[in-house]
């Protein structure tokens, strides 16, 4: 199992934030340090299933040192984030959507560093954990 170096920041009145220095714009965030975690663990994870799915290149995870040595990242506390991802083969499926409803989805994911699928994924598995 991989693990990658995730990056928390926490600004006076806000959640704790969570970015990845080997996967820039791949960010996600939590109410407590616990809520944090578990959000870095399924960004990564939907962040790297969507490279898989685009047949994109996984960055091996960088050291600790290398992360550290960019001057950005000093701010942030480091902590091991690792890549708990399914190893069920990604299918590829037809859906038809309203124009306007794909380029909410589409903002949404780009604003939230996810890819179009990792988006639609993660939000089927919520409706259905939440029914």
């Amino acid at each position: 199992m991989r693990n990658y170096i995730g990056l928390i920041h926490k600004d006076a009145g806000s959640d704790y934030g969570v970015s990845f220095p080997d996967f820039p714009g791949v960010v996600t965030a939590g109410t407590d340090l616990d809520d944090a975690r578990a959000m870095a663990e399924e960004a990564l994870a939907l962040h790297i299933e969507g490279l898989v799915e685009d047949y994109e290149a996984i960055p091996e995870p960088s050291t600790l040192e290398a992360v550290m040595a960019d001057p950005d990242n000093r701010d942030g506390v480091a902590i091991l984030v690792a890549l708990k991802t399914e190893t069920q083969k990604a299918v590829r499926v037809n859906v038809t959507l309203p124009e306007d409803v794909l380029q909410q989805i589409d903002a949404f994911a780009e604003a939230n560093g996810l890819t179009r699928s990792g988006f639609l994924s993660r939000a089927a598995k919520r409706e259905m954990q939440a029914a």
